[in-house]
């Protein structure tokens, strides 16, 4: 028999499974990888509102095929792939015009539907990505978190020779830096309130690294970037504090994208936001069009993931894995799942 997690509010168990059985349009992946996110955690915690218990988690995961169903034509047994987790209904209005990232059924695996945290997993050939054979199976589960900073930084346009600001440098924050710096960005300014995470963004390719309990927000994007300050402010933390200086600090006419959830309801000046003629934008999760990029930024050498990789546990560590989260915050970027741990 095989294992799968399955998640509660603070308990997580093991159960026996049956492995899958495809069905037309599948394929069955041997999961390798999957990496934890802040909100798996939320999920473990019980503050995720929109998931239903119990849940078998994982979303960010790398794996590879190992059946294909006889109508699946373009992807092979043996393919190194990643999964895009979401699933969409296919017919309502942003399905229909390309952007089904904002499907009005969107279900996410992990979530609201069955995630990947099993040692098989049968899933649609349209979720399946291959990647590269030379990138390893930390790095393809990896891509997906890549390409949401990849599909942030599209929504906002050219970024070519601006001037940006990231708000947090949590592991989307520096993921975020090192794709706008790939797309050929000026001059990128990181925000935190912790300096090992400053130190990681500077070493990621961060041009300034500004610690906002010593340093006034305003004053620090002055310094940095003289009185035209910055061209796009990319808000990655997702508070009242952190939209708060975006909006009171940025330049008229600039651009604001919110990256990060917020956990409850927002308080944003939209006086000021109206009186500068802000563009505030969002991003929600990605596109295929994202996953293919990220997967070339990273072959290019372009981003580097391995810096961000901060523990390794074995599957049936899983509950430890989130122990190590929850006592490391700081210190901990992203924590990976060893699932079958037989190759690379």
């Amino acid at each position: 028999m095989l294992r799968s997690v399955m998640v509660s509010p603070g308990k997580i168990e093991f159960h026996e499974v049956e492995k899958p059985e495809l069905k037309p349009g599948q394929v069955l992946i041997k999961i390798m990888r999957i990496g934890i996110c802040g909100s798996d955690i939320h999920v473990n915690h019980g503050k995720h509102p929109f998931t239903k218990y119990p849940v078998t988690q994982g979303h960010e995961v790398s794996g590879k095929i190992v059946e294909v169903a006889e109508d699946v034509k373009h992807l092979k047994v043996g393919q190194k792939v990643t999964i895009e987790p979401q699933v969409v209904c296919g017919k309502c209005h942003p399905c229909r015009t390309g952007k089904y990232n904002l499907c009005e059924e969107l279900k996410v695996m992990g979530f609201q539907t069955v995630g990947t945290g099993s040692e098989y997993f049968a899933v649609h050939a349209k979720n399946v990505t291959p990647v590269p054979d030379h990138l390893s199976y930390d790095e393809a589960a990896m891509i997906e978190p890549l390409a949401v900073t990849v599909h942030a930084v599209n929504r906002a346009g050219d970024v070519k020779d601006k001037d940006i600001v990231v708000i947090g440098a949590g592991p989307i924050g520096i993921l975020l830096v090192q794709t706008l710096k790939a797309k050929g960005a000026s001059k990128v300014m990181v925000t935190d309130i912790s300096d090992y995470r400053l130190e990681l963004a500077l070493k990621c390719g961060a041009d300034f690294a500004v610690n906002t309990k010593n340093e006034d927000f305003g004053e620090a994007m002055l310094r940095c970037f003289g009185p035209d300050k910055a061209d796009i402010i990319y808000d990655c933390a997702g508070n009242n504090i952190t939209i708060d200086q975006a909006i009171r600090h940025s330049r008229k006419g600039s651009i604001i994208v919110l990256v990060a959830v917020f956990e409850g309801m927002a308080t944003v000046d939209l006086a000021t936001l109206n009186d500068k003629e802000l563009d505030l934008n969002t991003s929600m999760m990605y596109r295929h069009e994202d996953y293919l990029e990220a997967i070339e930024l990273v072959e290019a050498g372009k981003v580097s993931l391995n810096p961000l990789m901060s523990q390794h546990f074995a599957f049936k560590d899983w509950e430890k894995a989130y122990e190590y989260i929850d006592n490391n915050r700081e210190t901990t970027m992203k924590v990976l799942i060893d699932v079958n741990n037989d190759e690379d």
